[in-house]
Parts: structure tokens; sequence; C-alpha cells
């Protein structure tokens, strides 16, 4: 895409790609801390035991799977005046709103196992209401190749945000007074609302959804499932972003035993963990950079074999080490994100060769595979890594042998690079790139009869070719850009 085109894209939609950035953050600020706070608040403050609560927060990661797929599809076929997207995500914020009133202000005298799982059900309920017709609406904001990719840095960015700001709230309650459990869960419950509610407003009121776009009559659901569920396009993207994620999860959920226990750094681990948040805020706007030049694939394969060499540096840290350890944090923060950004712009081209091949429009359908994905993600990193350092010895809380430390740092490296491997490997040569989805859009567009574009292909001093669109009746000669 030319620089004056792109520019005259950035000018039309930055206000409104920042209100899709400002609601980024208090879902974020909502799902972080159902991973990390909520579970041990209610096993040891409420008193419902690790086991009562595992099952509770594993059947309401089920029942979120469930309800993502469902929603999305729902949100594709809706019909009003308002659009498709809009309505899901006002009746979802209303459930959102409740679900977090009742997770994060839970009574003094004590929550029961069902009271906690219908709260949980309902939260996660309307997280899917809004989340994935928000994520579908972004995605439709623009049919440009790169444009797509500036929209979903806008929400990354706003999500980057949410959790830096969450992580925050703990350690800021810290220094204002003595911590109560109850106070920081009910703050974070408090920060979400605060935000969500002008920042919903905001979206609903001053943003208009496009136009819907021409439907072919006579396709059934069940064809276009089929066509979903076998595409090899989505199925690479389902398998990559599972990939990434998982190897994500591993870091997470063993990134305090490894700066706690393998590097004896205890007093560092919070800090740590917060920074690489803090510089995960840029980690969006510079990987939109590379992806201008790179295009999405490659810079998905790009941004993973960054990590893989960032985990793989923590091999040749000793403990005790802490400026190493930092600088790889940093780097960690900088790179992350780099492979979920661009996974997510590359859904929306793929949306554009599902509407081509089956007629139907279903970017909600098509982004519900993230939230699927990512929950299997999160299960499967505990499944793989808690199982994993308990059978090399590894006991939490207590004094570990050398071997067993040995095993820790060696998983927590190769586990995430592993991970970020296999993710790069599934798009390697991923054939719908900039060029190919030039072509979709044209051939949608002469099918549709709707502002015609045909390819054009400009030769660069290097003797490569790059595709852009025109619109048709205007010449362009193919001379050296």
């Amino acid at each position: 895409m030319d620089a004056s085109v792109r520019n005259l894209h950035r000018d039309r939609g930055t206000n409104g790609m920042l209100a899709f950035a400002f609601l980024g953050v208090p879902l974020a600020a909502v799902f972080l801390p159902l991973g990390v706070y909520l579970p041990p608040f209610y096993a040891q403050t409420m008193g419902l035991g690790l086991k009562t609560v595992g099952l509770v927060f594993m059947a309401s990661r089920l029942w979120n799977a469930v309800c993502d797929p469902v929603v999305g599809l729902l949100s594709d076929h809706t019909r009003s005046r308002f659009g498709r997207r809009k309505p899901w995500i006002a009746a979802g914020s209303v459930v959102f709103m409740a679900g977090v009133v009742t997770v994060y202000w839970p009574s003094h005298e004590g929550v029961g196992a069902l009271q906690l799982a219908a709260a949980l059900f309902a939260l996660y309920l309307g997280w899917t209401m809004v989340g994935t017709p928000l994520a579908a609406w972004a995605s439709e904001r623009s049919a440009d190749y790169h444009e797509r990719s500036r929209v979903q840095t806008y929400v990354q960015t706003g999500t980057a945000v949410g959790m830096m700001l969450t992580l925050l709230l703990p350690a800021l309650l810290d220094q204002l007074s003595t911590r109560d459990p109850y106070e920081t869960i009910a703050a974070m419950g408090g920060f979400a609302l605060v935000t969500f509610v002008p920042s919903v407003l905001l979206l609903l009121l001053f943003e208009r959804e496009p136009a819907l776009p021409r439907m072919e009559t006579g396709v059934s659901v069940a064809r276009s499932l089929t066509c979903f569920a076998t595409s090899p396009l989505i199925l690479r993207v389902m398998a990559s972003d599972f990939c990434v994620a998982t190897g994500q999860g591993i870091r997470g959920a063993l990134f305090v035993f490894f700066v706690s226990g393998y590097m004896g750094l205890p007093k560092w681990a919070s800090l740590l963990f917060f920074l690489q948040f803090v510089f995960g805020v840029f980690a969006a706007p510079i990987w939109l950079r590379v992806g201008y030049r790179l295009g999405k694939h490659r810079t998905v394969v790009a941004g993973e074999v960054t990590q893989i060499v960032i985990n793989l540096g923590l091999l040749f840290i000793a403990p005790g080490d802490l400026w190493p350890l930092l600088g790889l944090t940093i780097a960690q923060g900088l790179a992350q994100g780099s492979g979920n950004l661009m996974l997510r712009a590359m859904v929306s081209d793929i949306a554009d060769d599902h509407r081509l091949k089956t007629g139907r429009e279903q970017s909600g359908l098509l982004f519900s595979i993230f939230n699927v994905t990512n929950n299997a993600a999160a299960a499967a990193a505990v499944g793989i890594a808690y199982p994993l350092i308990a059978w090399l010895g590894f006991v939490p809380g207590h004094a570990n042998g050398q071997a067993a430390l040995a095993g820790l740092a060696v998983l927590f490296a190769l586990g995430p690079a592993i991970g970020h491997a296999l993710s790069a490997l599934l798009v390697w040569r991923f054939p719908l790139d900039e060029r190919r989805h030039a072509e979709l859009r044209a051939a949608l567009a002469a099918r549709d009869g709707t502002n015609p574009v045909r390819l054009v292909i400009r030769a660069g001093a290097d003797g490569k070719e790059t595709a852009g669109r025109q619109a048709a009746g205007t010449v362009v000669s193919q001379t050296p850009a």
C-alpha cells in the first residue's frame, strides 16, 4: 500500500480505533485476575479449597469455550437497524457488569461452589458477548491488508495497557494501606467497571458498523461450518495460536517459581513480571512496522524466532544474575504478542477467503477460535508444566536440590521456545499473503458488483513484485516504485 494511501487511512480511522483500544483495557483487566488472583482468593480467603476452586474454574473455562463459537455464529447472523455487533455488545455489557460485581465483591459471610460457578458463568458469558463481536467488528473496519494489522495493533495495545494497570494495582495498595484480600479483589473489579462503562458507551454511541456485505442465498449454515472446520488456512492459524499461547502459558505458570526458586530472587518476581507487561505496551506498534515491510505471516515467523532466542538465552543465566535476567525480561516484553497480533490480522484476511468460497461473512465465528484455542492452551500449559516440574522433583515453597532446580530452568526456557518454534513452522510460507489477498478482494468486488478493483503489480528497485489495489479504470504502469 502506498504511503499516501496509508496516511489517508490513518487520518480517517484513528479516533475510531481508539474506541476499540479503550474497550480492550477493562476486558483485559477482568481476564488477567481470572487466572492469577481469583483462584487463590476463593480457595484460601473464601475457604472453598483448591480442589473445589479448580473444578469450578475449569468448568467455567469449558463453558467459555462453548459460548464463544455460539455467540460468534449468532452475531454473524444478527440483523438489526443498529448493526450485527452492537446489539450483542450492548446486551453483553449488562451481563458482564453483573458478573464482575458478583465475582469481585463476594459476601464476607462466604460463597458456595454453586454460587461461584453461577457468577463465573455469567461473567464469561458477558465477556464473550462483548469480546467476540468486538473482535469481528474491529476486523471489518477495513478491507486493506495492512490497515487490518493497524486495527489489531490498537486492540492489542489496549489489552496490554489493561494487563499492566491490573498488575500495578496490588503494588499500589501495598503502599497505600495494609493489603486486605477483599480490598485487592474489589479494587480490580472497580477498575474494570470504571473503565468499562465510558469505553463501551463511546463505542456504541459514536461508532458505526460497516455496511453488511452481500450474502449469497441458499447457502446452508451446515455447509458454511463444514468449510470453516476443514479450511487449511483456518486450521493452520488455530494450531499456530494454540502453540504460541501454550508456550506463553508455560512461561506464565512457571515465572514465579523460576525467579524465586532457580534464580534465588524472590523479591524481584512480581516486579519483573510487571516490567514484562510495561514493555509489552510498546510491542504492538513495533511489530506493526515490521509487518508493513515483511507482511503478516513473515512477521509472525520473525516474532516467534525472536522469542525463541530470548527464551533459550535463559539457559545461559546463572542463579543470582539479576541484570541479564532483567534484560531478557524487557526483551520478552518488547517481543510480547508479536505472533498474537499478526495471527488476528491474518484471520481478517481468511474471512475474505471464507466469504468468497461460501458466500457467508462470518468474522464473529472466525474470531471465536482465538478464545477456544486460548482456553485450550491455558489448560494445556498448566497440565504440561506442573506435572513435569513435580516429576523433576521440584516442590514449591521448599528447599529443592540442584537437579530439580536445573530441570525447572530447562522447562522454563524450552517449553515456550518449543511452542514458538511450532507456531512459526505452522505459518511458514502461508499462502494468503498481500498479493493473494488483493486477488481475493478483487474477486469479491467483481462478484458483489460494488467498487470493482483490480490487482496492481509494481516492480521494486530490487526486482521483487509487490501487490496493491487500484480502483477500476485507473491506469497504472508497471514501473519501479
